[in-house]
């Protein structure tokens, strides 16, 4: 196996922590603070891959499906989900987004959105923006398989 390099060892970490430094601030933009991280993180995946199960949400967000059954019923009481019958089986329940659960996910990406172009734009130079461009592209052909 070859050895790592010095420049790669210090790419990899400027990239891990740039990026998690990045996903913290953005999710204090979030519209309000009337929802927890994970509950926000829940509504983004429905929004992305649609209706799920409790059992599924909790396997691809890593927790436990305890904690997920009490993340999805805050979500419920404040009318961001629904539960349906699965229509393939109907033991299953599917968790899917509300019109308000669908506009907070959008209003909240549009913060986000607003926030970084507009620090992009303040902080940055037309150069400095192309630059990133590249790097951002760079970064997604590594991550391709």
């Amino acid at each position: 196996m070859a050895e790592i390099s010095e420049s790669a060892v210090r790419a990899a970490n400027e990239v891990r922590v740039v990026f998690s430094r990045l996903r913290r601030r953005l999710r204090e933009l979030d519209a309000d603070d009337d929802i927890t991280p994970s509950q926000a993180a829940v509504l983004s995946r429905l929004d992305k891959d649609g209706p799920a199960s409790t059992s599924d949400l909790a396997a691809a967000e890593r927790v436990r499906p305890q904690s997920m059954a009490v993340t999805v019923a805050a979500l419920e009481r404040a009318e961001f989900v629904q539960r349906r019958p699965d229509p393939t089986d109907g033991r299953r329940q599917l968790i899917s987004l509300t019109a308000t659960g669908h506009h907070r996910v959008l209003g909240d990406r549009a913060a986000r959105q607003e926030w970084l172009a507009r620090t992009l734009q303040d902080r940055c130079t037309e150069a400095q923006r192309r630059t990133i461009i590249e790097a951002l592209t760079l970064l997604d052909d590594i991550t391709q398989d």
